[in-house]
């Protein structure tokens, strides 16, 4: 259907007015961001085919360069780059972080934290979370970019800033660009000399989190640590 055959209450504007955002699908949101349709397709009809051009659907658009999305008849610079726009801010907002003082309770509050920041990275992105000894975060660091088999995760780099800010504990997170968490041998062996080091300063490792796209593995949860 046409958004001109449309009854003006099922519109995608009028539906987020009046019934709130989380009742618009996906291709609805970007029908509005699209704004106008072309001389032979509405908005709506546009952002269904937008949504078509892969099978990963909005996800797809996170990479897309302007220029992709105007390989659809009717998009436009200004439509691409309105929709563009867009998905950046999402993954800005997704990525903003922590708030200091949140409190960890378990592995899935720093899955959380750190889900929707690394799990479209490209490359592995190494993190220390810092919590005092009640579980408040009170900062974290992001120590390393690239593969754990040849990054720098040396425990001195990794406890230094954690033993200044006088810690109770540490979290470490790491994301795989593949999109599995499964954990691999390096991040097994990287985990326990950590684990051993963290002992040693008086600063236990509470859990090593592995993103993958979606999923996650806590290295406490398979007996690592």
């Amino acid at each position: 259907m046409k958004l001109r055959e449309m009854p003006d209450w099922e519109m995608p504007r009028e539906k987020l007015l009046h019934y709130g955002s989380s009742s618009l699908s996906t291709a609805e949101l970007l029908a509005i961001i699209i704004r106008t349709g072309a001389s032979d397709k509405s908005a709506l009809e546009l952002a269904n085919e937008l949504m078509a051009m892969d099978r990963d659907g909005l996800r797809h658009m996170v990479d897309c360069a302007p220029e992709e999305l105007m390989t659809v008849k009717g998009m436009g610079r200004a439509k691409a780059c309105q929709v563009i726009a867009a998905v950046e801010l999402g993954r800005r907002i997704a990525a903003t972080p922590h708030t200091k003082g949140d409190a960890i309770t378990n592995s899935g509050d720093i899955a959380d934290l750190f889900m929707e920041r690394l799990r479209y990275e490209k490359k592995e992105h190494f993190f220390c979370l810092m919590l005092n000894s009640k579980g408040e975060i009170l900062e974290e660091t992001e120590i390393s970019v690239g593969d754990l088999n040849s990054s720098v995760t040396h425990p001195r780099e990794v406890f230094t800033r954690a033993i200044k800010r006088s810690a109770g504990s540490v979290a470490f997170i790491h994301n795989h660009p593949s999109g599995t968490a499964e954990a691999s041998k390096a991040d097994i062996d990287t985990t326990k000399r950590l684990v051993e080091v963290g002992n040693l300063v008086g600063i236990p490792v509470i859990d090593h989190i592995i993103i993958g796209d979606g999923e996650f593995v806590s290295m406490k949860a398979s007996g690592i640590i």
